[in-house]
This record gives structure tokens, C-alpha cells and sequence, in this order.
């Protein structure tokens, strides 16, 4: 499977920097703003990021309250057809 994925500027990666995860995660807070859904504290782990040699970091979801994390599985829900 082909690990590349085109962002608005270059294409990358995932495995090399610079991949720009940055632009994932304005695709995910699109996406779950599309929904009603915020996760304040969406953005890139700051620990996988700062040991970025292989991998690129991981998007740290963060919490939500029950109220965020029920509208987001409805909406996951309702994306899958059920």
C-alpha cells in the first residue's frame, strides 16, 4: 500500500520529514466542525513530534466531554450508513 498522501503543498511521505501533518489535522477539525463537533485540544502530539526521526508524529485527539464524544459517534454512526 503507498503510505503518500498529497497535502496542499508537496506531496511527502508519511515516513519522512516534512510531511505536514499539520494539514490532517485541518482536514479532521473541518470535518468534525462540518459536524458540530470541537475538539479543543486537536493538534500534533508534542512527544512523537519532537522524536520525529521515522514516523511522523501522531495527532493528539485530546478529551472531550460526553456530550463532544456522543455527537461524534452519531456522526460516525451516521457516516457508516447506520
Amino acid at each position: 500500500m503507498d503510505d503518500t498522501r498529497p497535502t496542499t503543498r508537496t506531496p511527502h511521505t508519511y515516513d519522512s520529514p516534512p510531511y505536514d501533518i499539520g494539514a490532517d489535522i485541518d482536514a479532521l477539525r473541518d470535518a468534525l466542525t462540518a459536524h458540530g463537533i470541537t475538539l479543543p485540544s486537536l493538534g500534533v502530539d508534542p512527544l512523537t513530534f519532537a522524536a520525529w526521526t521515522t514516523r511522523p508524529p501522531l495527532v493528539a485527539l485530546g478529551n472531550c466531554n460526553a456530550a463532544t464524544a456522543r455527537r461524534l459517534a452519531e456522526a460516525l454512526h451516521a457516516a457508516a450508513g447506520g
